[in-house]
């Protein structure tokens, strides 16, 4: 279940669990819940298609590198829901957990998980050391003798989508089967041989591409 959204006057956004009301845990003082767990859910899924997939319909403008006027995309929230209002966006925004969402001088975009053609580019993140030596993917086991022989591929999306632990790599497979399967990837390898990888969120990385060399099907499961 998704946890609903709290502010504190002093200290900003705060999630928690719903039913029960956290304290901001910089003063410990009582905080207002803004948005119901159910409400953050959906704001989310409007914002994430809207950045990745349906800019036109969500009448916004993407630039070259994915990035939109702020208040436009505070105005296309309102209009979609009768109930939500900047701060709400505000909210998502800031308490994404998988950092879905980037701004930069008044302007929004979508990390990553984009259909539409943008060109994001290497994130600071994504610099130096901050890619680890090994990254994972989860999947379907049908899927698994074909990504061995050709790898890891776009499919419907401009990037394959990469893991940086076991465990989230297998909470992204759930959603195609219930038991998946999870691959490991040699990112040290990658970079080393000039593939490019980025950081794009708190567990998300990204490629054009992995060639089979480069990956192993993993079976422990308790990582």
């Amino acid at each position: 279940m998704t946890d609903s959204i709290y502010r504190c006057p002093d200290h900003g956004f705060v999630t928690g669990p719903e039913g029960e009301t956290p304290a901001c845990p910089e003063c410990d003082r009582s905080v207002e819940r803004i948005l119901s767990g159910e409400r953050r859910r959906r704001l989310s899924k409007f914002v994430s298609g809207a950045l990745r997939h349906f800019p036109d319909d969500a009448g916004l403008d993407l630039d070259e590198q994915g990035w939109t006027d702020y208040d436009d995309l505070a105005d296309a929230v309102v209009r979609k829901y009768d109930w939500a209002d900047p701060d709400h966006l505000a909210a998502v925004a800031a308490t994404d957990p998988k950092g879905r969402f980037e701004e930069e001088n008044g302007r929004v975009r979508a990390s990553y998980g984009h259909s539409v053609d943008v060109t994001l580019g290497a994130t600071a993140e994504g610099e130096g050391g901050e890619v680890p030596d090994r990254l994972y993917h989860g999947t379907d086991p049908a899927n698994l003798d074909s990504i061995l022989a050709e790898g890891l591929r776009p499919m419907g999306r401009q990037e394959v989508h990469l893991s940086g632990s076991r465990a989230a790599a297998r909470e992204v497979g759930r959603r195609h089967a219930s038991t998946p399967v999870v691959l490991e990837i040699d990112a040290a390898e990658m970079v080393a041989d000039g593939l490019r990888v980025d950081r794009r969120g708190e567990e998300t990385y990204t490629a054009d591409a992995v060639p089979p060399e480069y990956l192993a099907a993993s079976d422990d499961r308790s990582q």
